[in-house]
């Protein structure tokens, strides 16, 4: 079974002409797969855009139904471990042996036939391939290739110690022209890869089909959850620029030459260039970086008469998209598992609100300097924020946030005793003298809160005539309390009294009429 971003990304990407290939690393299924999401698609009946309408439960089991599921989980072999064995030095193990071991450790595991079969397409993906090379016809503007320089050169200096630091530096490259993006960075990590790709786009002042990185699992250091965000940063880039993000064909580096070739280019033109002076910042390194990367793309080619810019201007950018409105904004990305049952998530000490119904399920948090988007495991927006940089308070929590018992209480603890008696003066003299009574009865005026909102409340869907009258009884027989206010609203013939429009007082030989001044 794949989950719902598999199933919808799988449509979208077929749908746009992707390749099978394309499909299959990007979301690391086999052709199989694709074949059969597609063909359930296309019997489902259902357009792409009503399928992102559904809910994700619901496209799941729509391609995946319950009968058709695998009734076990089936633990898939180390194929790594068992090929570094059979091939060490020396060793008498063979693929037979190897997969004996398995069932023995996993009895309810995969048969020998379908054993053998998962471990050849590891053996093709990872190690396969003939050393022939193929030449291909590259598209004008189509693929924008992403990777780092190998070397991480020493080339930052710590000003107070001279101690020499290692450098990161994220470069791109354009199919047909190769004209070169580089800069910087501390290290390789995802808001840096990000960072770097918005910066080239901006660079080239227009927008390629396809980004095409080296690795897609940069900065991945454990499947979960990273790889959680590492699905909603690409798609949030791929929304924003209307782009693809693919990966580059297995074992690197035969499916990608033009990135591999300017990579050794750079490690000779720029990263030798750049060892040249000392740096202290990181600015200074990018505007030196800057300048070489210029004379480089406006260099010739050997043999030519243009250089990369001039093959950029004439080839790629007439074919790239034009850049979107707006500024990308760069966000910090966090990956939660499990919202905790207090329905808050913590980013930067601080803790951010979601709907409460969204405990114990996943969810992403995208941080920006000025707000906190909260989206749910299929990156769908729940909630923003204002981001909080006060040291106080440390829960920022919105009201329709919460279930009606928490709600209440907090209503209840934000309030005062004015408060309460501006609330009883709605009422009239006698609910204020009820109220004022009771505030002042306790020893500390908070323990009474709780009693004054709970007569306050109970009477704001009755008239003002029976919650007035029955405080006046309250007080006549010097019992202010709660309980004696609850007694004796039963007490009075609130069926009848319901009937007398807002305001109107209730009979009573205590209360004069209008008619008794004539």
């Amino acid at each position: 079974m794949q989950d719902y971003n598999t199933i919808i990304g799988t449509i979208q990407m077929r749908l746009n002409k992707c390749p099978t290939r394309s499909v299959m690393d990007r979301y690391k299924i086999g052709s199989g797969t694709v074949a059969l999401i597609m063909n359930r698609f296309e019997a489902s009946g259902h357009s792409f855009d009503e399928l992102r309408m559904m809910p994700p439960k619901d496209v799941e089991d729509l391609f995946y139904p319950q009968t058709n599921r695998q009734r076990k989980d089936v633990p898939m072999p180390d194929f790594q471990a068992y090929f570094d064995r059979i091939h060490s030095p020396g060793s008498k193990s063979n693929l037979s042996f190897c997969w004996l071991e398995y069932k023995e450790q996993n009895p309810n595991g995969y048969e020998k036939s379908q054993f053998y079969e998962y471990y050849n397409r590891f053996v093709n993906q990872n190690y396969g391939g003939s050393h022939i090379s193929m030449a291909v016809n590259r598209v004008p503007g189509e693929k924008m290739y992403i990777d780092w320089v190998g070397d991480q050169p020493e080339l930052m200096t710590d000003p107070e110690t001279g101690e020499m630091q290692k450098v990161h530096i994220f470069t791109t490259t354009l199919g047909v022209s190769s004209l070169i993006y580089a800069e910087a960075f501390p290290d390789e990590k995802l808001p840096h890869f990000i960072e770097g790709c918005t910066h080239a786009v901006t660079s080239y002042g227009a927008v390629a089909k396809y980004f095409i990185p080296d690795n897609l699992r940069t900065a991945v250091t454990k499947h979960t959850k990273d790889e959680l965000v590492l699905q909603s940063s690409f798609a949030d880039l791929e929304d924003f620029y209307g782009t693809i993000v693919l990966p580059p064909p297995a074992r690197k580096p035969k499916g990608k030459p033009t990135v591999e070739n300017h990579v050794k280019y750079l490690e000779t033109h720029l990263v030798e260039k750049l060892k040249e002076e000392i740096y202290t910042s990181y600015e200074d390194l990018n505007v030196a970086i800057k300048k070489i990367v210029a004379t480089l793309n406006s260099r010739p080619f050997q043999g030519k008469s243009f250089s990369r810019k001039d093959a950029y201007e004439k080839y790629d950018k007439p074919c790239m998209n034009p850049l979107p409105g707006g500024i990308y904004t760069t966000c910090d990305y966090k990956a939660i598992l499990k919202i905790p049952n207090n329905y808050h998530i913590e980013y930067d000490s601080h803790y951010y609100s979601v709907f409460y119904s969204y405990c114990g399920k996943p969810a992403i948090l995208k941080a920006t300097p000025s707000e906190i988007r909260i989206c749910d495991q299929y990156n769908r927006l729940i909630c923003i924020h204002r981001r909080s940089y006060k040291d106080f308070p440390l829960y920022i929590t919105e009201d329709e946030h919460m279930p009606a018992e928490h709600l209440y209480y907090k209503e209840v603890n934000s309030k005062d005793g004015n408060y309460y008696r501006r609330w009883a003066s709605v009422f009239g003299p006698s609910m204020s003298e009820l109220i004022d009574r009771i505030l002042k009865s306790a020893k500390h005026e908070e323990q009474a809160y709780n009693s004054c909102a709970g007569i306050l409340h109970r009477v704001k869907s009755i008239p003002k005539g029976v919650a007035e009258e029955t405080a006046r009884k309250c007080i006549e027989i010097n019992s202010c309390k709660y309980f004696t206010f609850k007694q004796m609203l039963k007490k009075m013939d609130t069926g009848k009294l319901r009937e007398l429009p807002p305001g109107t007082l209730p009979s009573h030989e205590n209360i004069r009429g209008k008619d008794y001044y004539k």
